[in-house]
Parts: C-alpha cells; structure tokens; sequence
C-alpha cells in the first residue's frame, strides 16, 4: 500500500452522487465551480460510480478534462447485481474508464456488498478481476462498499485479506442502529486492521439538516457552526478513518464543509458529549431514515418517487410543516405514481441500503396524503 493512500489521503472526500442539477440533467457549469473550490482548498478525492446516473461522464468534464491527472484521484465502483453475465461485469470497468476519459482510477470498489449479494461477486470471479487489473496498472487500489451487518463484514474480510480498504456508512446517527451497524462494522474493520472511507457521514442529508430536538442540542453548545460539521468531523475522527465523503450538492456546502476540513480538528471532550446527546434525539425522532440514494427507484414497477414521498412525509414528521409537506407530495407524486400506487412487491425493500420497510412505510404515507 502506498503512502499516499494512508495518512497523506486529505480527510475530505467529494461525494459525486448527488450533484446539483439543471432541470432533468446535471449542471456540468456549477459543477465545475464547485470542484475547482474544492481543488483549491487542498482537497483531492472524488468518489463516482458506474451506477450513478450522469455522474462518471460529469466527472471527467467537470474535473478530468480540465485538470492535469496527479492534481486529483478518482474512485469508482462496479456494481454485480446490475450484471446478467461475468463479461458484463467486468465490462463495467472499461466502461468507466471510458466514461471518466482516465486510462486508470486510484481506487477501485466492489460496490454495496451484503449478504444477499456476495455470492455474486464470488461466482462472477470478480475478486480476481479487480486483482489482474491492479497488476495491469488499471487499478491502484482496491475496495469494497458495504452495506450488512458485521458477521457478514468479517466474513468477507477473512475471504479477501487482500482488500486495502473498505467503505462504510458511518455517522453518530447510525452508531448504534442495529440495522445500519455503523459501530459494529467499525469495529469490524479496525479489528482487520483494513482502512476505512466514510459514506453516508451525514445520512443523505438528514444530519445536515437533523429535526428540530437535535437542532436545540447543537445550538445550546453556543457553537456557530453547521450541523453538518458536527456529523463529518465525528466520523473523521475515528482511528483508521483515511477519508470522509460528503455528496455535495450546491456551492455552500462546498464552502461549508471545506471551511473546517481544511484544518480538521477532531471532537473534543465536550463535543463528543453534544453528539451523544443529539444521537439519542435522533434516533428518537419519527422521521424516515431514508438517504434518499434511489437505489429502489430502478426497482420500482410503479415508479413510485419512494425517497420524495419519505422527504414530504419527513417535514410533516420532523418539524410540522403541514403545508409544505403537502406541496412536497403533489411535487413528487406529479407523474401518478402516489404512495398508493405501492403493489407490495418487496423489490424496492430489496434494494434499500438502509434496511427500511418500505411498503409499511408507504402505506402510512398513503393515510397521510392520499386521503
């Protein structure tokens, strides 16, 4: 393993999954501003995937063809689940490589690993893949994405000794959410002594913006800054923790998250307090703990917005505003497809990273709104 991949990795990584958008499509123009803000406060990671709609193409205009490679490193994933054969898995390397206009990237992920899916990733030989491809020079790095418990966590780190890193969700929100496991896969990894990035440090968004009962903790501190400072440096300051991702959507939180990044200095004994007390808050709040990351949204037969009608019912949930909710709904049920519309499938509960029971969730949603 390189130096560079270690301690010299800046603790700030760009998150490209959620860029801002122009309409339907990506808007490469404020992507653009937002990536050369975050180059030029010192920062160099950005994380894509091949799963991300949009994204890997809007990396490479938004950042490969208009810096030189050694100024950047570059992470992306593939994704077996969306394969039907081995080749076309393995394509998806060539894919991306294509896409970003890189003839390598620094780190290469297994994405999204659990229980359900790692047999797929064993009979596809993908392990071996990512290895020839490494020796090829193809791939720096290589990686996995997780979203499981720690048995399975271990699991596979005993399989695969060879893996240098792992990506975890981890944020003070899921530290001890039995489901999510954040501590628990922490652990996991430390005790493997594996390096580990971050996703998910604010819970797609949820942290940035926690409910009205986390709020009054963080402000009573008499801290002036972002509640999503508290969730990023609380996860950037646990041990073995070489870089923290933030799915930047807008040039504030650019400017945000690098104005105490960039001179990071972990939690001290009070804060760590604050945070103990706003996980408590949190976990007891009624919203949904939807990351809004639209992995159920392919899954969907009705096409139903899942993640836009769990943010309508969220403001109703999280701080009571009837209206908007309301107003939020009619925008995310505006092709149709309405909470009722759910057939009970259980694909979209499948595919959720986050464990959440979907159909229940919107069969509630449905008693709210589609009275």
């Amino acid at each position: 393993m390189s130096a560079y991949f270690g301690s010299d990795v800046p603790k700030l990584g760009f998150g490209m999954m959620r860029l801002p958008r122009k309409l339907a499509a990506i808007d490469i123009e404020e992507t653009e501003r937002m990536v050369d803000a975050f180059l030029a406060a010192g920062f160099t990671y950005f994380d894509t995937a091949h799963i991300y709609p949009g994204s890997e193409v809007a990396t490479r205009k938004a950042l490969v063809e208009r810096y030189p490679r050694e100024r950047f490193t570059l992470a992306t994933k593939l994704y077996a689940p969306l394969a039907r054969t081995e080749r076309g898995a393995r394509q998806q390397l060539d894919t991306s490589l294509e896409k970003l206009g890189t003839s390598y990237v620094d780190y290469y992920l297994l994405h999204s690993l659990n229980r359900a899916n790692y047999r797929k990733y064993e009979k596809m030989r993908l392990w071996d893949f990512v290895q020839e491809k490494k020796a090829e020079g193809a791939i720096r790095h290589v990686g996995f994405s997780f979203h499981d418990t720690p048995d399975v966590l271990d699991r596979i780190l005993n399989d695969h000794p060879e893996v240098e890193f792992v990506q975890l969700q981890i944020n003070y929100a899921d530290w001890e959410n039995p489901k999510v496991a954040s501590r628990g896969n922490y652990e996991t990894a430390r005790a493997h002594g594996v390096s580990i990035v971050v996703m998910e440090p604010l819970k797609g968004g949820k942290i940035a913006d926690p409910p009205a009962s986390v709020k009054r903790i963080f402000d009573e501190t008499g801290s002036q800054a972002s509640y999503a400072s508290w969730g990023i440096r609380f996860a950037a300051g646990l041990d073995g923790v070489i870089c923290v991702l933030s799915g930047m959507s807008t040039m504030a939180q650019v400017e945000d998250n690098v104005s105490f990044m960039r001179d990071f200095r972990p939690l001290d004994g009070a804060e760590r307090a604050a945070v103990q007390k706003a996980q408590a808050a949190f976990n007891a709040s009624p919203v949904i703990q939807c990351t809004a990351c639209g992995y159920c949204l392919s899954r969907c037969p009705q096409q139903i917005d899942i993640p836009g009608i769990f943010d309508a019912m969220n403001l109703r949930l999280g701080a009571g505003r009837i209206e908007a909710s309301e107003a939020a709904y009619a925008a995310a049920t505006a092709p149709g497809a309405r909470a009722t519309s759910c057939i009970a499938c259980g694909a979209c509960e499948r595919a959720c990273t986050q464990s959440l029971p979907i159909i229940d969730l919107l069969a509630r949603c449905a008693k709210t709104f589609d009275r």
